[in-house]
């Protein structure tokens, strides 16, 4: 049983990888964005406030996140980044529905004019 678990396991941290037009295939690359949040004008998940207030804010909101069953896996792990008790959501989404559902546990949370909603909707294939 254990042999399984760890096969599957294995399996599924392999990376993904797309086929390119030439029939090889290619590696997902998102440069484009990692190269916007170097420039320090992003919030990242350094830039979390260690201070307990603020950490009690991020883990109300992610449990509300994490617990709402009509939010996608990509809905449910989008940044919440806390800092003086205000509240920035980063990331994608699969709709403008996760998207306001959301911002919507945060400023249950934190209050309206605490949240920056800068989640992006995923572009449809």
């Amino acid at each position: 049983m254990k042999l399984r678990t760890l096969i599957l396991a294995s399996v599924l941290t392999l990376p993904v990888w797309a086929a390119a037009d030439d029939g090889k295939p290619k590696a997902p690359d998102n440069s484009g964005k990692n190269e916007r949040d170097r420039d320090n004008k992003t919030a990242t998940p350094g830039d979390q406030s260690n201070a307990p207030d603020d950490i009690k804010l991020v883990a109300t909101i992610r449990q509300m996140v994490v617990k709402d069953k009509s939010l996608s896996a990509t809905a449910k792990n989008c940044k919440i980044i806390t800092s003086a008790g205000r509240v920035i959501l980063r990331g994608p989404v699969n709709t403008a529905e996760e998207k306001a559902t959301v911002e919507a546990h945060a400023v249950m949370s934190a209050g309206k004019d605490k949240v920056d909603n800068q989640l992006e909707v995923k572009a449809a294939k």
